[in-house]
């Protein structure tokens, strides 16, 4: 694959590679589970789910578990996530970055998790603007957050990790969304703890 950005090519080789064993345990699919069930309580007849940078699929995994009937497609930029992802029985799956996605067609819960804090600052625009026109009726955004934009550095590496207020942009991009939920899950949570979460529900009006 051809790729715009050095974000692109940090995800898509070895730290994308390593990745994918250091957030692949039964803890970690039991809190995506947790942080699914409190999410879905807020939607209405959502029979399609995507997820934008969808790893080995734990999320997703867990969606399914909440949502056994639910249609599941994934979006990876990293070739042997997805192999992991192939093993998902019902799964569609595309192997391709976020900014060269075009949609076939709407679904009703657009998910983006862990993803957004890092893309490349430039293309969050084209990002945003993916997300809108893939979604049917839901978005949903999982990322670290801050009032405003900040860069920090992400396990020794510069320019890989940024914090902004994902949601509110894409709330004043497009004036139809309106916030529905939101929430946060600690590190520290006793039952299921997750890396330190805002997520923020999105609905089409």
């Amino acid at each position: 694959m051809n790729f715009k950005t050095k974000q692109e090519d940090f995800w898509a080789g070895d730290f994308g590679d390593n990745y994918i064993d250091r957030n692949r345990s039964a803890e970690y699919l039991a809190a995506n589970t947790a942080l699914f069930s409190e999410i879905f309580k807020s939607t209405i007849d959502v029979t399609s789910a995507i997820e934008f940078g969808a790893n080995v699929g734990l999320s997703l995994e867990a969606i399914r578990r909440l949502m056994p009937k639910i249609s599941l497609s994934a979006i990876e930029i990293n070739t042997n996530a997805v192999k992991e992802l192939k093993k998902i029985e019902n799964l569609e799956v595309f192997n391709t970055s976020i900014l060269n996605f075009s949609p076939k067609k709407a679904i009703d819960f657009v998910l983006i998790k862990g993803v957004l804090i890092h893309i490349d600052p430039d293309e969050l625009q084209n990002v945003y603007d993916i997300l809108y026109h893939t979604s049917a009726k839901y978005i949903c955004i999982a990322e670290y957050y801050n009032p405003t934009p900040i860069v920090l550095k992400y396990r020794g590496h510069d320019g890989k990790l940024f914090k902004r207020d994902f949601a509110g942009e894409m709330m004043d991009k497009f004036p139809n969304l309106k916030l529905v939920d939101y929430g946060f899950f600690y590190h520290r949570d006793y039952n299921f703890p997750h890396d330190d979460t805002n997520w923020f529900l999105l609905k089409k009006c």
